[in-house]
């Protein structure tokens, strides 16, 4: 599995609309793709969110699709700057 862990910087007041528009947008599920979650944490803070695909080459077809982009850019909207990216390979992964 691979995937990505990233922060989202919610700008004050655009919590409702970010969830409307990653609601909105993960709805199309891509080709390998497994999971995403997103998290609000109870501290406050930056949000974070996790997505977890069936190999590399399914996390990059993704990336290069341009309904990603879209969504993308819509989730812009909502952010104080870009998310910071952490990508790699899942070394452990089970259902509870």
């Amino acid at each position: 599995m691979y995937g990505s862990i990233f922060n989202l910087k919610v700008k004050p007041g655009h919590e409702a609309d970010l969830l409307k528009t990653l609601n909105e947008t993960s709805s199309d599920a891509p080709e390998g793709g497994f999971a995403f979650f997103v998290m609000q944490p109870d501290q406050g803070g930056d949000w974070t969110a996790v997505a977890v695909f069936k190999d590399k080459d399914s996390y990059v077809a993704n990336a290069n699709r341009p309904e990603q982009h879209e969504m993308f850019l819509s989730m812009m909207e909502h952010l104080e700057s870009e998310p910071s990216w952490n990508d790699g390979t899942y070394v452990i992964g089970e259902v509870l």
